[in-house]
This record gives C-alpha cells, structure tokens and sequence, in this order.
C-alpha cells in the first residue's frame, strides 16, 4: 500500500512515485471504468495500491474513488418484473416490456451443443478433449453474450431512475428462485431454459450499477403479485395466454402490468384495496374492461431487444411509437 506521502496524482494520465532515488513520474493508460468515474465526480482518494508485475514488466496501480454525496430522497418509483424472455418496467406510468431473447440463446447454444456432442462423440467417444474445447469456447460466448444484455439494459434503468430522482422496486427473490420453477417442469428443454434463465443476475446488474449512480433499491415480497388486481384486490383469472380479467370489476390485465403495479403498491405500502392510499395520487384508472382503457394503459409496450439495446435513454423513440408497437 503506498501512502499519500509517497505518491501523487499529476493530472489524470499520471503520477508521481517516492522512490530512495527521488521522485519518478509514472503515465498510465486510462480505461473507460476510471473515466466512468472521474466523469461522474468521483475523485482520487489517498490509497492506492502499487504493484510490480515481473512477467509483463509493467507496473499496475490499483486507485479508489470517493465522492461527496447528498441524501439521496426519491420523488418516484420504478419498478421491474423478471422474467424469463423481458423485463416488465413501469416508468411514468407506462409499462415498457424489454425483449431480451435469452430464452433464444440459451436453446441455441444449447442445440450447438448436442450437435457438438453428436459429432465429436462418434468420432473421439464420449467426454472427448477436442469437445470440451469446444463446450468451453461456446459457454464463455454464452456467458459473455448474456452479461452484455443484462449490464445495458440495467445501465438504461437506472439511467432512467437517476434522471426522474427515483428509487428502484425489485422482487425479493430467494437465493435459488429457478429451482422452485423448475420443481412443476417435466419438459427437459423448458427445464434448461428456466434454470439458465439467471433471473437474479439482471438483478445484481441493476445493483451494481444503482450504487454507481447512488440510487436506491427497494426489495418487495414478489408473492401473488400477477394474481391480484391492483384497483380491486381481486383474483385475476387468466386464459392461455398472459391476460386475465379482474373477477371483481371484470377490468382486462396484462399479467406483466399487474405485476409491475402491484410491486409499486407494496413499495408505497398500499396493500391494493379500496382505502385511500399514495397510490391513488399515481395511478388513475378508470376500470374499464378493455385492454386499453381511455385514461390508462392495461397492455405493456413492447420493446425488442435491437431497438433498445442501443438506446441511452428512452427519449431515443416516442411513447406513441412504443404503443403503436405494442397494439
């Protein structure tokens, strides 16, 4: 650990070292974490790390940050359902459904797979060298696909969050959430996709990147909440697909909405019923039973995955052409 004493930060492409021979300046190569964070207004702290690296014969500084920060009091909430294909995200009263498409990655690097294993089986046997190179390189590229969608579209969200100063809802998952799932499952391939599925892991990118720009991450119990309708606390009853009808005031809900409105409610505290709540002050709807009432939205607004993975901000396309999308 070198001390404050012994070292010096000279502008933001160097530093000065204390060494028995005097003072040594030393350039580094900037990386786009360390200027993540000096854009954001962080600034260097005095620890530091140095280490000499022999086999490269370089010299590699390990810097910290720190960063004077206000309390953080949100004026809104956004909340965000997981799932297994899109992510379920009410912002401003809208419900933006995030296509990710990780079921379609992971049944095609699970088919590249079996046929890996069918080719080099017949020609090495099984448990072969040249197939464990293979099912190595394939689940790096798996692995590194799927951590590039969840790291944007977190890093959107909590754009967003930070934008409108608010907090962000999420569900209280246990530690294993897939293994409950997969417990009813006897499809071995719809097993694979819900164990693979990582719900957690769009959570922990979330996290990550709500403690970059220092907003704040509400947990809620996630128990019934795309089973009860938000206006009347009533069942919903749902056909084949994913919309239900309220069996109290007969209002037609998308079961990514009621979830999201639900997981809303639970953060504010309301509990879904008739009495007065903060709630109120948020949502108006007017219980009509159609899928798009006159003064709310039932059906989410779908956003495929090559429209917003490029987005930084969901000012890049109109609310209107979202709506249009999704109907």
């Amino acid at each position: 650990m070198a001390r404050r004493h012994l070292w010096r930060a000279e502008g933001l492409t160097s530093i000065s070292l204390a060494t028995h021979k005097g003072r040594v300046r030393v350039s580094f190569e900037l990386n786009k974490h360390f200027l993540r964070y000096v854009n954001r207004g962080w600034r260097l702290t005095s620890e530091a790390r140095v280490k000499l690296d022999y086999k490269e014969k370089r010299l590699v500084l390990y810097l910290t940050f720190k960063k004077e920060v206000s309390v953080y009091r949100p004026k809104a909430y956004i909340t965000v359902d997981v799932n297994e294909d899109a992510e379920a995200v009410l912002i401003d009263g809208i419900v933006y459904l995030f296509e990710t498409g990780l079921s379609r990655v992971t049944l095609g690097y699970y088919y590249r797979r079996k046929s890996v294993q069918e080719k080099y089986g017949k020609a090495y046997g099984l448990g072969s060298r040249p197939a464990r190179r293979v099912f190595r390189r394939l689940g790096s590229n798996e692995r590194a696909l799927k951590r590039d969608i969840r790291w944007k579209l977190a890093a959107l969200i909590v754009r967003e969050a930070a934008r409108r100063q608010a907090a962000i809802v999420l569900e209280r998952l246990g530690k294993e959430p897939a293994k409950g799932m997969i417990e009813r499952i006897k499809d071995p391939q719809l097993r694979h996709r819900v164990f693979q599925a990582a719900f957690k892991g769009i959570q922990k990118a979330i996290e990550e990147k709500a403690r970059e720009h220092g907003v704040p991450v509400i947990y809620v119990d996630p128990r019934n909440t795309s089973r009860v309708c938000p206006i009347h606390g009533a069942e919903i009853v749902y056909g084949k697909d994913r919309h239900g009808v309220c069996s109290r005031g007969g209002e037609t809900w998308h079961r990514d909405v009621v979830a999201c409105y639900n997981l809303l409610l639970r953060a504010l505290g309301g509990d879904g019923g008739h009495a007065p709540s903060r709630l109120r002050a948020l949502v108006t709807v007017d219980g009509g039973p159609v899928p798009l009432g006159p003064t709310a939205a039932h059906e989410p607004a779908g956003v495929p995955r090559a429209l917003w993975v490029r987005w930084r901000s969901l000012g890049a396309t109109s609310d209107r052409k979202l709506m249009r999308m999704s109907t």
